[in-house]
């Protein structure tokens, strides 16, 4: 995707060196929409790419986030205390521009997102992919940290996602399937559905939310 950054802002933690991309539109935006990336991979996500295209111009402004371990180039990602310090210590530069700040990531990210939402005065919390648990093992169950996010949170979650399938989500959780997407929203060519297709389903749903809670 040809989406490219306004900015890329380099911010100092007690971990390591993150970075933010800003995606901004010339009109006044309602809010900052930050995004990590998962423990798999960076901000080049699919997921991540479409909401920084298509959020902009509907008055909301994307920041993907790196967390250091990423921007230092190490493959595996640290302990959830040492993302959520990451996390906690950016975010100032967050909310520099004034404005709510909705805090999201995709998978790991997103666990990040929901641990510090109410610490960090976040405004609501958008969880893309959110690992609700291992592959194959249920009844290790993280639906804690979603619950305890304690601000409104969507969920967008694949319907193949073998981390969590919607229908596993507790009763209550505002959630929007990609219909036969895996954890990183990838579809088979047999459902007949293309990607961006699938990605539109992700961002129309991401900005009705939107739409409501920043409202």
């Amino acid at each position: 995707m040809s989406t490219r950054a306004n900015e890329s802002e380099t911010v100092t933690t007690p971990v390591g060196d993150a970075r933010i991309s800003w995606f901004r539109e010339a009109q006044p935006a309602r809010a900052v929409v930050a995004v990590s990336h998962g423990a798999g991979g960076g901000i080049e996500a699919r997921d991540l790419m479409a909401l920084a295209a298509a959020l902009p111009a509907r008055g909301y402004t994307v920041a993907l986030v790196e967390q250091p371990w990423r921007v230092a180039g190490k493959k595996v990602a640290p302990a959830p205390k040492t993302l959520d310090a990451a996390w906690t210590a950016l975010w100032p530069a967050l909310t520099k521009p004034g404005l709510p700040v909705v805090a999201g990531g995709r998978s790991a990210g997103a666990r990040v997102a929901c641990r510090t939402a109410r610490e960090l005065g976040a405004h609501a919390v958008l969880a893309l992919s959110f690992p609700l648990h291992p592959p194959g093992k249920p009844e290790k169950s993280r639906v804690e940290e979603l619950t305890g996010a304690g601000v409104p949170t969507l969920v967008v979650q694949g319907g193949r996602d073998p981390f969590g399938r919607p229908a596993e989500f507790p009763a209550g959780t505002e959630i929007t399937e990609v219909a036969h997407g895996d954890h990183g929203f990838a579809v088979p060519k047999s459902a007949g559905v293309s990607e961006a297709e699938s990605m539109a389903v992700l961002t129309d749903a991401v900005l009705a939310w939107l739409d409501r809670v920043c409202g």
